[in-house]
């Protein structure tokens, strides 16, 4: 798992506000304790409210808010997949709301590669 990703599933997993060990998140993660505690001190570096430390544990302590688009690339294209389905059946009740969304989807992440209908 690169190193992003594993900072992203870090964060979505401390979101709950429970106090959590480092050995704990590792074996979440996959990675050594070490690692974490790398992890932990970047992720406060860059403003992130994670307050703990070794032998304690850690917790994000505000609410930590993430932009709705912030979707992994297997779950936009689980998304497209599903409204492409509907868009394309003209007698289903949501083609058209299908549409709409996969054009909003092309407009707001380019990265999808989703050609409007």
């Amino acid at each position: 798992m690169k190193r992003d990703q594993r900072l992203f599933d870090l964060v979505q997993l401390m979101r709950d506000g429970r106090l959590r060990t480092a050995a704990e998140l590792a074996q979440a993660m996959g990675v050594s304790t070490r690692t974490i505690w790398r992890d932990m001190a970047m992720m406060a570096e860059t403003g992130l409210p994670v307050e703990g430390e070794r032998g304690m544990g850690y917790i994000l302590r505000a609410p930590l808010v993430l932009p709705p688009t912030v979707l992994t690339p297997e779950e936009l294209e689980a998304l497209v997949e599903a409204l492409r389905t509907m868009a394309d059946d003209p007698d289903h009740p949501h083609a058209k709301p299908a549409r709409s969304l996969l054009y909003k989807i092309a407009t707001l992440l380019p990265q999808a590669g989703v050609t409007p209908p």
